[in-house]
């Protein structure tokens, strides 16, 4: 998990609280509390993209393969 806000990245930008939820209730939580950012649902498991620096407007929401929140959501 990222310790430091991402350069760029506006408002809340961690969601401890969300781990264990469910993805789509995870998803609109940070939707509703940080309007700046993209919100991705992802499965563990999935292979994404590696990036090299922050990305300071997405948000990956990692889930189990029954949606529920494995990682704490971060910006990133």
């Amino acid at each position: 998990m990222a310790s430091e806000q991402c350069e760029g990245s506006e408002g809340k930008y961690v969601w401890p609280e969300l781990l264990g939820a469910k993805g789509t209730v995870a998803k609109a939580t940070i939707k509703r509390e940080n309007s700046t950012v993209k919100v991705e649902i992802v499965v563990e498991g999935t292979i994404v993209p590696a990036d090299l620096r922050c990305v300071a407007d997405r948000v990956r929401v990692w889930v189990d393969t029954d949606g529920f929140v494995t990682r704490v959501p971060v910006i990133g």
